[in-house]
Formats: structure tokens, sequence, C-alpha cells
């Protein structure tokens, strides 16, 4: 059964859209302005990375079965299994995404903000090359 890939491909856009939005004023004066574009990038990293590894480990399942709940039992494995398939490029680069992910849901300060701002850059690129590899085995 084919996956329904389309709220992964709109908070991967979604997240693409901030982070643009964010870049464009950066060089604001007005700094609430600035804090709650920075606000808009974390929730859609978070959001985008939360459909990403959900989705992954749905395709998964779906193609490996049973011998995916014996190879991953954690995220890690997860992402492991991902590179294995080809579905992902660097199960390390993930695991970053992970821990910043984990940041977020713990605290939300500014210096956290920053820095999920700046991984986001780099998920963003990943996140889409996850994408098209999912919809070009989605059958």
């Amino acid at each position: 059964m084919p996956l329904q890939l389309d709220s992964l491909a709109k908070s991967i856009d979604a997240l693409a859209e901030a982070l643009e939005t964010e870049a464009r004023f950066a060089g604001a004066q007005d700094t609430a302005l600035r804090n709650t574009l920075r606000a808009g990038v974390v929730q859609g990293f978070e959001v985008a990375y939360e459909l990403c590894w959900k989705m992954l480990q749905r395709w998964l399942r779906e193609n490996l079965g049973p011998e995916l709940e014996e190879q991953a039992r954690t995220r890690r494995d997860l992402f492991r299994q991902g590179a294995q398939a080809g579905l992902i490029a660097d199960p390390e680069a993930w695991f970053g995404y992970g821990q910043t992910r984990n940041l977020t849901a713990h605290t939300y300060d500014q210096a956290v903000a920053a820095s999920v701002s700046g991984v986001a850059r780099g998920f963003l690129a990943d996140a889409q090359a996850l994408l098209r590899a999912l919809e070009a085995r989605n059958d």
C-alpha cells in the first residue's frame, strides 16, 4: 500500500518557507519579529523531523516487515536501516537531528532556537532527499 506523503511534503515546504522568511528578515531591527520567525523555524523543524522519521519507519515496515522489528529497536537503528535501504545518505546526520529535536522538546530559549535554526538549514536538504526517495519507491 502506498504511503500518503502529502503531510510530509507540506511540512518540508513549510520549513523551507520559514527558513527563507527568517533569512529575508535576518537584518530586521525588530527583535520580536526576528524571534517570532525563528520560533516558526523551530516549529517547522520539529514537525518535519517527526514526520520524516515516522514515514521512514512506515516505509521500512511495509517493505521489510518482521525483519525491521528485529533490527530497528531504536530510532538510531531505524536511521541505520533507512541508510541500508538507500532512503537516507548519512544516518549520523539524522542522529544529530534527533538530538536537536530533543533539545526543543525540553526547553525553549534564544540560544537553543538559534542553534536549531542553523541545524534546520542542513536538515532541510536531507528531508527533501528522503521525500524524493520515498516518492520514487512509493508503490
